[in-house]
């Protein structure tokens, strides 16, 4: 898939925008977390030939975001972000805060609209889709990394049982958005 000039641009430039929102939400080093997906799709995408349609990256995809939001769901009952701001040092933001409201809005927004995108196969879309399934399958495994942060022996860290489904699912979309 040869790539316009101009949505390598706009791909850039979100990717700049959800890490500087990501920043002014969570600190300097969440959003360095944060930016191991969303760099890691987007370089991903600026090599990537296959340009699958969505019915070959569906089933994974939806899998995926189902298992996000359970992800998502054990992170706040076990009180993820508590935890991270014990190792950042980072008080954790308001959840109403337009900082955190605009990461959700931009980032998940922008996920969702990957079948919309793909179906028409717009590059955005498989831009959208890396960034996805990368901060899925890279930067969740970082859940893995937390405990060695903490001054108890290593074990559970809030999030880390649904990485175990999560991820695998996300690898299995990047290999199938990797094939035509």
């Amino acid at each position: 898939m040869k790539k316009n000039s101009k949505i390598v641009a706009a791909a850039f430039l979100f990717t700049g925008v959800i890490l500087t929102v990501g920043y002014l939400a969570f600190g300097l080093v969440t959003d360095l977390i944060f930016a191991s997906g969303f760099l890691t799709g987007f370089i991903i995408w600026l090599f990537a030939k296959g340009e699958p349609s969505f019915d070959r990256i569906k089933i994974p995809y939806w899998g995926t975001l189902l298992l996000f939001i359970i992800h998502r769901v054990e992170e706040k009952v076990m009180k993820f972000f508590d935890r991270l701001s014990e190792i950042t040092n980072v008080p954790t933001p308001d959840i109403a805060s337009f900082e955190v409201i605009a990461l959700v809005v931009v980032s998940v927004g922008a996920w969702l609209a990957i079948p919309y995108l793909i179906k028409r196969k717009y590059a955005f879309g498989y831009y959208l889709s890396w960034t996805f399934f990368s901060a899925m399958g890279v930067t969740e495994l970082t859940h893995f990394v937390f405990p060695f942060f903490t001054d108890e022996p290593y074990g559970y860290f809030p999030g880390m049982a649904s990485v175990l489904l999560l991820a695998p699912c996300a690898w299995w979309g990047m290999k199938r958005l990797s094939k035509n």
